[in-house]
């Protein structure tokens, strides 16, 4: 890894530790003793610990299981000090988040179209523009489609953002069909020889029937140009929602089949235990649902992949190597 390179990565993992310090604060509430020394592990710490869980949005079941799983440890005398039993709950923690890491990749297909779900105000046509900048940098040709034509603002906005990194955007005005937006949008595509079509839709929570029944729309109208479109389905989900991410993961997964998911404005105002819950909730379902990115800012730059162990290690406040943050 060049200087360069080096710079950016550390720059982005204070980022990272600062979107995450509301989330390790609550922690800190029953992890802050693990922290201090050597001091045996009494059902005192366990019940602050859990308690600590709950208060980031681990959620009730996923606590539970955590709980279950290092209290049967310090049973058998397996985790003997507070220091054994921090790093049990680290290596857990990550061991849970694992099953969400995977690359996201554009494959083969002419155009590779996305999707981007959500309710209103979760970063959608935010993060469209940030992946369309890094996509670029990857050398793939991008167009933009302004689906959420119920909001004329994000139709400009997604219009900046095409302006910004020079691509195309296709868009008509506010009120027109979304499904007939997109459907032109990778006709387009197809036609002016881009490789990568990145469709926002709207996301209008006070009508969630409508909402779905319109997504429904847009991918049936889509595959009639290609049967495997969309090739992904991305929902965006704002970090400081708590509990209800599940409940938007649910209902979209129902409406329009998602394929992974964009983790948004982990700012330190996020309550970043809803991922462990997502994971939980996931693996009980058998449902393998990957978190392709997470938003550490505002900056173009500020879309990075998902990384289970930098993730949980910026929540324990831990550095890169696994050991204590100063």
């Amino acid at each position: 890894m060049s200087e360069a390179e080096e710079k950016n990565e550390g720059s982005l993992w204070r980022r990272l530790k600062d979107g995450l310090s509301k989330s390790r604060g609550a922690l800190a509430e029953g992890v802050g003793n693990l922290l201090l020394g050597e001091k045996e592990v009494d059902e005192s710490v366990l019940e602050e610990l859990e308690t600590a869980l709950l208060l980031t949005d681990v959620g009730v079941d996923a606590t539970q299981d955590i709980m279950a799983a290092l209290s049967q440890r310090v049973r058998r005398r397996e985790l003997n000090d507070t220091t054994a039993l921090h790093a049990a709950l680290a290596k857990l923690l990550k061991d849970m988040l694992v099953p969400l890491a995977r690359p996201f990749a554009v494959s083969d297909a002419k155009p590779f179209v996305v999707f981007f779900v959500g309710v209103n105000g979760v970063g959608k046509t935010t993060t469209i523009g940030k992946l369309a900048r890094r996509l670029q940098k990857e050398g793939k040709s991008v167009l933009l489609a302004a689906g959420d034509t119920f909001r004329a603002a994000a139709v400009e906005q997604l219009k900046v953002w095409g302006e910004r990194n020079g691509v195309d955007v296709i868009a008509q005005d506010q009120g027109a069909d979304s499904a007939s937006v997109v459907y032109d949008a990778v006709q387009a595509a197809a036609a002016r020889g881009h490789g990568v079509v990145l469709a926002d839709t709207a996301g209008r929570l006070q009508a969630k029937t409508n909402l779905m029944e319109e997504l429904k729309k847009i991918r049936r109208v889509v595959s009639r140009l290609d049967d495997e479109a969309p090739h992904e389905v991305l929902l965006v989900l704002d970090a400081g929602v708590g509990q209800n991410a599940l409940g938007q993961v649910e209902e979209f997964d129902a409406a329009i089949m998602l394929s992974g998911l964009v983790i948004t404005k982990l700012d330190g105002s996020a309550r970043a235990g809803i991922l462990f819950a997502i994971a939980h909730k996931l693996k009980k379902q058998g449902r393998k649902l990957p978190v392709y990115f997470v938003g550490v800012g505002e900056s173009v730059e500020d879309l990075r992949p998902f990384e289970p162990g930098a993730f949980v290690d910026a929540l324990l406040a831990l550095d890169i190597e696994g050991g204590q943050s100063s």
